[in-house]
């Protein structure tokens, strides 16, 4: 995969069914890097317009899922998933977008780290996550 295939793979990332229920939008994909948002909804919230724990991980898992794969060894046989995510939230999210900033902090051999950042739009961070994601290159069937 090349630098110019990594905003088709940011739009698919955040326009899959969760991405397109949860509203996602990928605002930008670099080599190791990426960044969406989570535009404020009342279906994403817990109580009055604080907005979920569970719709605050699925972001960063997006974000450090895309990141993952903005990769130039990614090929059209790569195949992955998120093997552990650990969430620390910092204070809560009421009523207000969220962007999901996400880059790689180490590639190994099949697994990749990826650190998060959760903030408001007034970057007031709300979230700080770690995914570890298993990101496989295989050859594909003929």
């Amino acid at each position: 995969m090349t630098a110019n295939d990594f905003s088709t793979l940011g739009d698919r990332t955040a326009r899959s069914p969760l991405g397109r229920h949860l509203d996602w939008h990928c605002e930008s994909i670099t080599l190791d890097r990426a960044r969406f948002r989570m535009p404020f909804a009342a279906h994403n919230v817990t109580v009055g317009d604080m907005v979920h724990g569970g719709a605050i991980a699925a972001l960063a898992d997006a974000a450090a899922t895309a990141a993952c794969w903005a990769s130039e060894s990614v090929t059209p046989a790569s195949r992955g998933a998120t093997v552990a995510l650990t969430m620390n939230y910092l204070q809560a999210a009421l009523g207000v977008d969220l962007i999901a900033e996400a880059r790689v902090a180490r590639r190994g051999g099949s697994l990749c780290v990826a650190d998060v950042e959760v903030s408001d739009p007034q970057g007031q961070v709300v979230a700080l996550a770690r995914a570890t994601y298993k990101l496989s290159h295989g050859t594909r069937s003929a």
